[in-house]
């Protein structure tokens, strides 16, 4: 049973063939700014990857892959979670050198995913990596990139405006707010990790908040993260606020890769630390990956945002109960 909030008073802003010109556009729009601004080529990336590769995203370690057998192979697949680790391990053998990046569509299903207004067990999204020097794994650097990544999302959305005056009214806001989750805790040490995000989005607009994964001093994590791909102190989440819901909407998962160090330990902290056996671990810790910075960019997230959307079931076509169809249906909200 999926949990649904219906603003009051809301309506669709547009017809469902306005909608997928619109959708059209960010996409379109938004992915060439995203390239330039990284310096990021296109690449064809896979939907699913073998179960004992090592290379499928844990994301926080409870949610299950979706799995098959593959008889003439002999092996497992498993529909990917995401392509942090397999990107890494491209870079390499496309033969990127540092400065330049790749990106690519991700597509998933996270079967475990808990169904709400911005949540679905669809997942699309924009991933990307890039070639990072080792004087280049720092907050300062992380900050710089995901002011980039903001720059182009606030430059597309303008252009968006200018294309579709519907969506009048509809604002985000182009200067980046950079905090730690240690500092956030501090700021409202009273409050669960989802209630701070929602506080300092009402205040800041647009953030980022760092260093994501490890225990914080009240013995929580501000978030689950895998240990082997992001550098816990050198990770971070965007998000932007969303009027709408009054809440945090996150728009980006992103952060400097694990160079062999930061993996043991994490792999350590986490209680895994035999996944260092596994081929790309294995490679990752006798120094054959490049270092890099990377992430995933929600591309059904970013159009629910600048389209002004109360549900990401507006744009995109997902599963949903019942329950949810039916009061989006009395609601005015358009389900694709």
């Amino acid at each position: 049973m999926s949990s649904l909030i219906i603003p009051e008073g809301y309506r669709s802003r547009m017809d469902l063939y306005r909608t997928q010109k619109a959708i059209s556009f960010i996409k379109a729009g938004f992915q060439a700014r995203l390239a330039e601004a990284l310096d990021l080529r296109r690449v064809s990336a896979p939907l699913f990857v073998t179960e004992g590769s090592g290379l499928n995203d844990n994301l926080s370690g409870k949610e299950r892959p979706v799995s098959f057998d593959i008889p003439d192979v002999g092996e497992t697949g498993q529909v990917v979670h995401s392509l942090a680790k397999w990107k890494r391990l491209a870079l390499k053998e496309y033969g990127f050198y540092v400065g330049r990046g790749l990106y690519t569509d991700m597509n998933a299903i996270r079967r475990d995913e808990e169904l709400d207004n911005i949540h679905s067990i669809y997942v699309d999204q924009w991933d990307w990596e890039k070639v990072i020097t080792e004087k280049e794994r720092s907050l300062d650097y992380l900050i710089e990139v995901a002011e980039k990544i903001v720059n182009a999302i606030c430059d597309t959305h303008e252009s968006l405006l200018s294309e579709f005056p519907e969506l009048e009214g509809i604002s985000l806001k182009k200067e980046l707010y950079a905090i730690t989750s240690e500092e956030l805790l501090g700021m409202y040490p009273d409050l669960t990790a989802k209630e701070r995000e929602n506080e300092i989005c009402r205040e800041r607009g647009t953030v980022l908040i760092m260093q994501i994964g490890g225990r914080l001093s009240n013995g929580e994590m501000h978030d689950g993260r895998a240990p082997d791909y992001d550098d816990w102190e050198l990770n971070g989440d965007i998000l932007f606020y969303n009027p709408l819901l009054d809440s945090a909407l996150e728009i980006s998962s992103m952060g400097i890769r694990v160079d062999g160090e930061s993996m043991k330990r994490q792999l350590e902290e986490r209680g895994c630390p035999e996944r260092a056996s596994l081929p790309f671990h294995s490679m990752l810790l006798k120094g054959e990956l490049p270092l890099t910075v990377g992430g995933g960019i929600g591309q059904s997230r970013l159009c629910m945002l600048m389209m002004g959307c109360a549900h990401i079931g507006e744009v995109q076509s997902s599963i949903w109960d019942r329950a949810t169809r039916e009061g989006c249906k009395e609601s005015g909200i358009r389900l694709l």
